[in-house]
């Protein structure tokens, strides 16, 4: 049984998220946002003390309000000016409260099951993130503990031999973090990746590449353009060079930073069509509503093709108004 009756319920509690929440509440609607992590979730996971590489009219949700020391903001900054936001205007968010099935009801609107409760709802608008599944290479050894595929803090690994092997942001600022902090760091990248310097291509920020390559001539720093990680042991790595050789090198830790992806489950399995795009994929939905294929379910966020933090924040200013006027119609 239904314990609470919804006029939208909002699935994240990220930018998107926040933002549908926001303009639910300006809208008057009866709503809630259900949240199997934390505020601002994605931003948590970011390694402690990380330069978020957007500016802050990029990421504020109101503008001016978001005022980092330096140009850019910190984790921390950015992690604590969301959950201000939260707090300061009231929004109704449960968060340690996974979804675990969305069940669509007749005529309308939906039952969306959670751990805690069972909510009935008019609309449901899915604004999780995209980094449930970190990508895996699958290799021997690769579920040895010191194997990593999210990388927090550098302090752990001091005078430790660590291998970071990836190819964009996450994997160069590991990386230097890591150098900067006295590990004993091999970068392990493929070439048309470390030659890449087109931004719209994931190219590595000048802010990261520049200190790597102090390192990388200063010496306190390996680079190895690569083609494949052959095998993982208690103490070692095994790596394909460009030329074919392996190369085996001692080791005590391992990142494999190669991206992550969105879990789909909840949206395949209420009937969402989910497609290929690029390396990532994305659920079918109206460009202009953001409504998928399922009337009154709505997407909004990373996992969409509208992927910046600014898009996931302005798209659900959109398109609430519009979830709103539909309920309007409808009554």
């Amino acid at each position: 049984m239904a314990t609470e009756t919804l006029d939208l319920l909002i699935i994240g509690a990220g930018p998107a998220g926040l933002s549908a929440a926001d303009a639910a509440a300006r809208e008057g609607l009866n709503y809630l946002v259900v949240e199997q992590g934390l505020i601002a979730n994605t931003i948590y996971q970011y390694p402690v003390g990380r330069t978020v590489f957007s500016t802050p009219n990029e990421l504020e949700l109101r503008a001016g309000a978001l005022q980092p020391c330096r140009e850019k903001p910190t984790r921390e900054e950015l992690l604590s000016y969301y959950v201000q936001f939260a707090l300061r205007e009231g929004l109704r968010i449960n968060t340690e409260e996974p979804v675990t099935r969305i069940e669509p009801i007749e005529p309308e609107g939906f039952n969306v099951h959670t751990t805690k409760a069972v909510y009935q709802t008019a609309r449901v608008l899915v604004a999780f993130g995209a980094m449930a599944y970190p990508r895996r290479l699958n290799v021997p050894g690769e579920d040895l503990p010191k194997v990593q595929h999210r990388f927090t803090e550098p302090y752990p690994y001091v005078r430790k031999d660590v291998l970071v092997v990836g190819g964009g942001n996450s994997a160069a600022e590991a990386t230097l973090f890591l150098a900067d902090e006295g590990a004993r760091t091999t970068f392990a990248i493929w070439r048309m990746d470390w030659e890449n310097r087109d931004p719209k291509m994931n190219a590595i920020k000048p802010w990261v590449r520049g200190p790597l390559e102090a390192h990388i001539a200063a010496g306190r720093l390996r680079l190895m353009l690569f083609t494949e990680l052959e095998e993982i042991t208690e103490d070692a790595v095994r790596i394909k060079q460009e030329d074919g050789r392996g190369v085996t090198l001692a080791n005590d830790a391992v990142f494999i930073l190669i991206g992550a992806d969105a879990d789909f489950t909840l949206l395949r399995e209420v009937g969402v069509e989910i497609v290929p795009a690029g390396l990532n994929q994305v659920p079918v939905y109206d460009p202009d509503t953001f409504e998928t294929r399922v009337p009154g379910l709505y997407v909004a966020g990373h996992f969409t093709h509208a992927r910046h933090i600014k898009q996931a924040i302005e798209v659900p200013r959109r398109i609430v108004p519009l979830i709103a006027q539909s309920l309007r119609a409808s009554v």
